[in-house]
This record gives structure tokens, C-alpha cells and sequence, in this order.
């Protein structure tokens, strides 16, 4: 059973994995991959709006995604992007990657193998990760700008999308623990976690959603 006050954390957390940025044009979009394919078409749309001229679909395979995406997530949202009208010419595959940090670090090399010149991203990632995957590449990319983006829904959408509201919770609580203790391992920037946030993510630990937490 999820109580009323988790909940009301869970939307703490939601609220606070999203970076707010209002998208800008940049040299060009970046679409992590994962098992959602909503960042494919959140790509898409960023690109039809004139936000970036080419698009560099990014991962191979995880246990989550190696029976609904056989061919890697960069390969399957590239078809999803072809289906919904974008020319082959403006997508790039990267198909190796299998943690954020790859995403950003092989992207880079792709767009430097074919003479991309890169002053500003776009990084467009599933709702909850938007904060990680911008502190991410801040770390890794510092000389560039950086502009987070997913699909806009609420968490009761994405709930619904998912069809399990506990792991949803789950994958929430776990992206929170990894703001915390990534700055410490030198994968991304350190970011402020207001107290109301970290509170929020105590409370949800303690309720027990834990399944997505990385061994500390």
C-alpha cells in the first residue's frame, strides 16, 4: 500500500528531478536511451520546434531493454524517429552506451568522428533523470551549455505509463540516492538538495522503496 505522505514525497522528488529549463535552440539534441521510447518522440518534437539540427540517439542494451529493444535503444528510437518523418541525414547512432555517463562521453566522440562543431546540447532524457543526465554532462562536457528536456506529464502519467506505481517510487528514491553520492565518485557536478527534498527521500527509503538503491 502507498500511504498519502508518500505520495506526497514522490512528487517532491518528481518536481525536483526536473531541471525547468526552457528549451533554446543547440548545436544539437542528444536522446538518452532507456527502455521509453516517449524520449525518441520528445526528440522528435524538440526537433520539429527547430531546437537542434541534428539528433544523436544514445545506448545499447540493459536487462530492462534487451527484449523489448533487441537492436540497442539508440537503433530502436532512430526507427521510431524515421517513422514520425525525420530524415536519416539528421541522426547520428551511438550504440555502446550503458550507463549516463557513456551516453554523454560517446555521444561527444560520434559528433567529433563526423566534424560536428558543439557549443550547446540539448539532453532529453525520461522525466526523473533530467537532473542526473544534466549533471552529468556538466561534469563531463563542461565546455559546452547545457539544456535538460523530457516529456512533459505529470507523475500520475508516468505512473500510468509505467503500470507500476512501486517502481515508480522505487526509480525515484534510486535517482535521488545517485544525485547524492555521484559528486563523491567523480561522475557528475554536486547540486544542492534542499532540505524539504531530502527529507522527502529519507521518509521513502524508510517506507521501504528501496529496490532501485545502489549498494553504499
Amino acid at each position: 500500500m502507498i500511504s498519502t505522505q508518500d505520495w506526497s514525497d514522490a512528487h517532491i522528488l518528481w518536481a525536483f528531478q526536473q531541471m525547468g529549463h526552457e528549451p533554446r535552440p543547440c548545436s544539437v539534441g542528444i536522446g538518452l536511451g532507456s527502455h521509453d521510447l516517449g524520449v525518441a518522440d520528445a526528440t522528435v518534437d524538440l526537433y520539429r520546434r527547430g531546437m537542434f539540427p541534428l539528433i544523436v540517439f544514445t545506448g545499447a542494451t540493459s536487462r530492462t531493454t534487451e527484449e523489448r529493444m533487441p537492436k540497442g535503444e539508440a537503433e530502436h528510437y532512430r526507427e521510431r524517429a524515421l517513422e514520425l518523418g525525420v530524415p536519416a541525414s539528421a541522426i547520428l547512432v551511438e550504440s555502446n552506451a550503458r550507463n549516463t555517463g557513456e551516453n554523454v562521453r560517446f555521444s561527444r566522440s560520434v559528433l567529433d568522428d563526423h566534424g560536428v562543431q558543439v557549443s550547446s546540447i540539448l539532453l532529453v532524457s525520461k522525466p526523473y533523470e533530467e537532473r542526473r543526465a544534466y549533471a552529468t554532462a556538466r561534469k563531463l562536457w563542461p565546455e559546452v551549455d547545457v539544456v535538460s528536456a523530457s516529456t512533459d506529464m505529470q507523475l500520475e502519467e508516468y505512473v500510468e505509463s509505467i503500470g507500476d506505481p512501486h517502481l515508480v517510487l522505487d526509480m525515484l528514491v534510486g535517482a535521488q540516492q545517485r544525485l547524492l553520492i555521484y559528486p563523491g565518485l567523480g561522475f557528475t557536478i554536486a547540486q544542492d538538495v534542499p532540505e524539504v527534498v531530502a527529507a522527502a527521500y529519507e521518509r521513502l527509503r524508510r517506507a521501504g522503496f528501496v529496490s532501485r538503491l545502489m549498494a553504499e
